[in-house]
C-alpha cells in the first residue's frame, strides 16, 4: 500500500502540541489594525485550539506529524 501525502498548506499552518492538540494561529490579525484594541491584538498572538470535530479531519491531512 502507497504511503499518504501530507496535505503541505495544513502542515504549515497547523502544528500538534505534547498532548495530541492541534495548534492555530488566530485569525483578523493581519490588517485593519487600527481599530482593534491593544489588549485584542495581544491575545490574538496567542495560538488557539482546533476543535475535537474538526481535528479527526485535521489528522488525515497531516498523518506523519
Amino acid at each position: 500500500m502507497p504511503k499518504q501525502k501530507t496535505h503541505r498548506g495544513a502542515a504549515k499552518r497547523l502544528s500538534f502540541t505534547k498532548t495530541g492538540l492541534i495548534k492555530r494561529a488566530k485569525a483578523y490579525k493581519s490588517h485593519i489594525l487600527n481599530k482593534k484594541s491593544t489588549k485584542r491584538k495581544r491575545n490574538l498572538r496567542k495560538p488557539g485550539l482546533v476543535s475535537a470535530s474538526e481535528a479527526k479531519i485535521i489528522r488525515k491531512l497531516i498523518p506523519y506529524k
